[in-house]
């Protein structure tokens, strides 16, 4: 790729707000399936002080997991540079779309190595926990979670008011 088109290349940073519903009663296909059109996956970057949506990461295809081998011990990656991967539900409530879910999963890179810690299960279960309305952040550093909650409440401020007092509590000023 020439330099021309990588500088040509859009950075998206869009959130996937509300589609349509399967579950809105049609009872036709899809009914009753788990949808993840709600759900958008936030980089945060606490070394460059950054938070941003990467939807390669739905895949494990964001650009901070490719071109890296997996290890299962974070021992392994011992100067790997942290990242979290947050996965944001949105969903609707009485008053509008609102951050329903929020659960972030800690990514560990080496690229000298090119090696990388994250736990598979720990993504997995953090989605799952996310769709269901779920807000895990407790784990996560103080400068990362501040990176977070600025980064929701810049992306939309009526989202971030919609959501619930729980949320607003984990995430510090």
């Amino acid at each position: 790729m020439s330099s021309d088109q990588s500088s040509n290349k859009k950075k998206s940073n869009a959130f996937t707000i509300i589609k349509d519903d399967s579950t809105d009663g049609h009872g036709g296909y899809g009914a009753g399936t788990v949808s993840l059109e709600n759900m958008s996956p936030v980089i945060v970057d606490p070394s460059e002080n950054k938070a941003y949506v990467d939807m390669g990461a739905m895949h494990a295809r964001s650009d901070i997991e490719r071109r890296v081998k997996y290890l299962p011990n974070k021992d392994e990656v011992p100067n790997g540079k942290l990242y979290w991967i947050v996965w944001v539900n949105v969903d609707r409530g009485e008053n509008g779309p609102y951050y329903a879910g929020v659960a972030g999963s800690e990514l560990r890179v080496d690229r000298s190595i090119k090696r990388a810690y994250k736990s598979m299960a720990e993504h997995v279960t953090h989605m799952e926990k996310s769709l269901k309305g779920k807000i895990i952040v407790e784990h996560m550093d103080d400068p990362s979670k501040k990176l977070l909650k600025d980064f929701l409440v810049e992306f939309n401020e009526d989202m971030w008011n919609n959501s619930t007092d729980e949320l607003k509590e984990v995430l510090p000023e």
